[in-house]
């Protein structure tokens, strides 16, 4: 264990021998830390907190702090992040809450870069990357390899399906469904199309990509259509296609509003 004479560990955090510590970092109790993981300069992690392997934590980040809830009172809530993070400097990372799931869960190989926040109850899923200044509110879910660019601010409760694209500076209060690229700051809100490129390098085969292309115009691009007899006419028109499904059901599991069409049409 690479520990700087400057850093305070508590004790009773369980640190892998294998992990190293910056200088004046501060690691408080019921922290624990995977194998291979570096924890930079004046860093402070709180608990109970679980970190896996091969995460770097950048300079002056705050992870597993309690939520910012005024309701909160000291329960035991938890912080459990995955394997094979990034999370760059400045950056906050907040337990759960009682008023939630008493958990926030961040998952494997994403990217967080600076002074991002994630919130209490947030739930990641892996491969996301947050550009700089990314602000997610309470209770929000991210599905994997979902982009979300820098200033992006998401409201509380929100879902960003996977594979989706938001362009920086974006005000996010409805769901994103996946595949999508949006961009906007709310009542000026753009559906720009199809993930494309993200698709293709997440090795998405053409076939499919011209399926969700198909989709697209049906759901996002027919404002005749009640939002019902589009989802209806996208799996009747392609049948067999999983991410087709995936999209239509993002929709019919959604307990907020999906956004649907562009906000200044």
């Amino acid at each position: 264990m690479k520990i700087h004479p400057t850093a305070v560990i508590d004790p009773a955090a369980e640190l892998d021998s294998s992990v190293c510590v910056g200088a004046y970092s501060v690691i408080e109790k019921d922290v624990r830390i995977g194998i291979d993981s570096i924890v930079d300069g004046h860093t402070i992690i709180s608990g109970p907190t679980t970190i896996g392997e091969r995460n770097r934590i950048g300079s002056f980040a705050c992870i597993g702090a309690a939520p910012q809830d005024i309701h909160y009172q000291n329960e035991p809530t938890r912080l459990t992040i995955g394997n094979d993070n990034w999370i760059r400097e400045y950056s906050s990372l907040h337990r759960g809450s009682p008023g939630g799931k008493g958990i926030t869960v961040i998952g494997n190989s994403n990217l967080l870069m600076a002074y991002c926040h994630v919130a209490h109850d947030c739930r990641l899923d892996d491969n996301i990357i947050m550009v700089n200044n990314a602000t997610l509110g309470g209770h929000v879910e991210i599905g994997k390899r979902a982009n979300i660019g820098g200033m992006v601010a998401v409201h509380q409760f929100t879902r960003i399906g996977e594979y989706s694209f938001i362009g920086g500076m974006s005000g996010i209060s409805m769901d994103v469904p996946p595949y999508i690229i949006v961009a906007g700051i709310r009542n000026k809100m753009q559906i720009r199309g199809i993930n494309r490129i993200g698709l293709k390098r997440a090795g998405f085969s053409a076939e499919t990509i011209k399926n969700l292309s198909r989709a697209f115009k049906i759901i996002f691009k027919t404002p005749d259509l009640l939002l019902q007899e589009a989802l209806a006419e996208a799996i009747t028109i392609i049948p067999d296609c999983k991410a087709v499904r995936h999209l239509v059901n993002f929709f019919k599991e959604s307990d907020r509003n999906v956004m649907r069409l562009s906000t200044d049409d």
